[in-house]
Order: C-alpha cells, then sequence, then structure tokens
C-alpha cells in the first residue's frame, strides 16, 4: 500500500534537496514537492541544482512584492496542481503564503491529511503582531499534525497548545557527507584556496547576510576586543552579503592589529572550503529559526560558537563540549569564547571531533523518516 505525499514548499532550497531526495526513495510513498518559485534572487544568491533533483516536482507561476519589511508571494495554479497529484497527506512549510491557506482549504475539501512543517521559535523576530498572531492560532486549530526542526520548534508549538502526541521532530539537515568529502578535498590544496580567496593563515569565520540582526556588529566588536596578540596571529571573515557591509567595512578599518577579511556571497563549493580552513564557525545572531551553517560547519568538522536563540543551538551545540553557547546581543561573551577557542588548539581539536560525530544525527535520512513519520501519524479530524 503506497500513500501519496505533497510537500509544499517557497523554493528549490540546495539544502531541502537531499532531504526530498531520501524521502523520495523511502517504500511505500508517492512523494510529489510543489515549489512555490524557483528561488528568491533578492534574498538568496543559491545556485538551483537541479540536477540533483530525483523527486517528482513543479514549480508555480509566481508574482512577489516587497511590503515594508514583509515578502508577499502569491500563486496560481495550486488547485490544479493538488487534484492532479491527489494527495492523502500534504505537508506544508509554513503558514504565511496564501498558497498555504489556498492548501489547507483544500486538505479540508478532499479529506486529505494536512500537516505544518514548522521552523518558528519563541525568539523568532517575525512574530509579535496581533492580527499575525490570530491568523497563526487560526491555522494551527486546522492541521491534523505537525513536523519540527528540533527542540526549540517543538516546544514554541507547545506553548501555543499544540498536543505534544501530534508533533514529529525530523532533525534538520544538510548534504553531510557532501560537505564532509569537499572540505576534506579542500584541505589537500589548502594553500592554494587560501591564496585564491586571501585568507588569513587562521581565522574564525561568519557565514550569512550580513544584517544587524545576525550579530554581526557584536562580532566585530568581540573580535576588537580580543588581546592585540591574538588578533595579529587570527583574523575575522565574513562571508555573506547584506545592506550592513558597507557599515562592517568602515568600522573594521579601524581595528589594529587585526585583519578582518569580507569574501561576498559565497556558494557550497566555495563555503565547504572556508570551513576547511576556519579555526571555528561564529554565528551570534539575534533572531534564526535555525540556522544550516551551523550543520554544514559540523559536517566539515568545525567547533561552533552560537547565540542561544538560534533555532540549532539546544539540539547541535552542547556548551563546552563542541562549541560555545552564548546569550545574544554580548560581545564580552562573544570574545571570551573566541579567546578560549583560538588559545587552546587542543580544546579545538576535541571539539571538531565531537562536531563531526553528533553532526550524523542530522542526516538527510533522519529528516526524511521523521517527515515520513509525521504523514502517517494519526487519522484525519
Amino acid at each position: 500500500m503506497t500513500r501519496r505525499i505533497v510537500i509544499l514548499t517557497e523554493i528549490i532550497s540546495p539544502y531541502r534537496i537531499p532531504v526530498f531526495n531520501a524521502l523520495a526513495q523511502l517504500e511505500g510513498l508517492v512523494v510529489h514537492v510543489i515549489f512555490l518559485a524557483e528561488t528568491d534572487a533578492a534574498r538568496w544568491q543559491w545556485r538551483v541544482y537541479k540536477d540533483e533533483i530525483h523527486f517528482s516536482y513543479q514549480v508555480l507561476p509566481s508574482w512577489r512584492w516587497e511590503i515594508g519589511k514583509t515578502n508577499v508571494l502569491w500563486n496560481r495554479g495550486l488547485w490544479p496542481a493538488l487534484n492532479r497529484a491527489n494527495p492523502e497527506v500534504i505537508i506544508c512549510g509554513g503558514y504565511n503564503y496564501f498558497a498555504s491557506w489556498e492548501a489547507l482549504l483544500w486538505a479540508r475539501r478532499h479529506h486529505a491529511k494536512f500537516v505544518l512543517w514548522s521552523e518558528s521559535n519563541r525568539h523568532d523576530a517575525r512574530g509579535g503582531w496581533a492580527c499575525v498572531e490570530w491568523l497563526k492560532a487560526c491555522f494551527l486549530e486546522r492541521c491534523d499534525g505537525f513536523v519540527v526542526p528540533g527542540q526549540a520548534s517543538l516546544e514554541y508549538l507547545q506553548s501555543l497548545g499544540v498536543a505534544r502526541d501530534s508533533i514529529v521532530v525530523a532533525p534538520n539537515a544538510v548534504a553531510n557527507c557532501w560537505f564532509q568529502a569537499q572540505a576534506n578535498n579542500i584541505r589537500t590544496r589548502e594553500a592554494e584556496f587560501r591564496e585564491r580567496l586571501r585568507l588569513p593563515r587562521r581565522f574564525v569565520l561568519f557565514v550569512g547576510r550580513l544584517v544587524r540582526e545576525k550579530g554581526v556588529f557584536d562580532l566585530l566588536e568581540a573580535y576588537a576586543k580580543l588581546d592585540a596578540e591574538v588578533r595579529s596571529k587570527v583574523g575575522l571573515v565574513f562571508a555573506g552579503d547584506g545592506i550592513a557591509r558597507a557599515e562592517l567595512e568602515r568600522r573594521a578599518e579601524g581595528i589594529s592589529p587585526g585583519t578582518t577579511c569580507f569574501c561576498g556571497f559565497a556558494h557550497r563549493e566555495d563555503l565547504a572550503g572556508l570551513y576547511a580552513c576556519t579555526e571555528a564557525l561564529v554565528l551570534p545572531t539575534h533572531s534564526d529559526p535555525w540556522g544550516l551553517v551551523v550543520n554544514e560547519a559540523m559536517a566539515c568538522g568545525l567547533p561552533i560558537i552560537v547565540s542561544s536563540v538560534a533555532g540549532c543551538a539546544r539540539d547541535l551545540v552542547e556548551d563546552g563540549r563542541n562549541g560555545y553557547v552564548v546569550p545574544p546581543r554580548d560581545p564580552e561573551r562573544l570574545r571570551a569564547a573566541i579567546n578560549s577557542l583560538v588559545r587552546n588548539p587542543e580544546v579545538g581539536r576535541q571539539m571538531s571531533a565531537r562536531s563531526s560525530e553528533r553532526i550524523k544525527d542530522n542526516s538527510p535520512e533522519a529528516c526524511a523518516t521523521g517527515l515520513a513519520a509525521a504523514a502517517a501519524r494519526g487519522q484525519v479530524q
């Protein structure tokens, strides 16, 4: 007996492709993925790796508008697409698209199970508006099940009144084996890679959008607070782009001694190289549903310094074991964590080994198994 599943998600994200490939390979499932758009160039510069897709999918026609800080996405063709797929289960990535509500209505009309795939947590800066919270509550009441990436999202749904037995954990994942192999390959020609990107011999790394809410100014301040002796030996590298870049570069010019590099946006091939060459990944975000760069860095065997509000922090980083968990907006605690790592190479090596071991639980196969379990659990209300 087979179960027909439709995944409804926003764009063809490179980190979701291995998960959907693994899901499509599970016995007893017929999987079709509906993307609301191919990409969103205004927010992400990812390549679209269509040649790696080994599952049934389609991309709906779409239109986008920016209203203030809100990204509005409108689609056509979803209802006919669902009619053709005729799913028994819809797994919907989020509630904040018009298409999400349309899919929910289709599920109710056709007696299909509707599962919300939610990454939100209580630290998510996107929440708080009364009308949004009311719509969220209305949406949650009509879902038959829920799937989350980890503990922060699970506890957030429970705080909204969702029963624990209706929530399944599908651990967030990236292509661990690919990142590990690529990083190992770069390490065999590290000098060449460093020269191409003009990297310091030693450095700590930030990967992400260069915007204030990612904690990039806290990180720069923490680096500036390191002893001059440490800064003369260890640099700081920002891989990414965003509206804060010019101001970051201006402030970085005043740090002496020290080396601060801005690599710009890096595709996954160069990301793996950056992870291979650095001593630690630092994600000092003020708000983040998860933080998949942490998965990538751990797959490459890195210690992690992460703020406590990142969704991944409780699931992936054990303070003092494979990295450090620090409060957000606290440059002094951030400085202390960086200082501890770069001054103690043996501690860093031990943390690297623990990261490599820990991330094995967050594989695409484990995520796919969780999604399948969410689709199978319970009955339509």
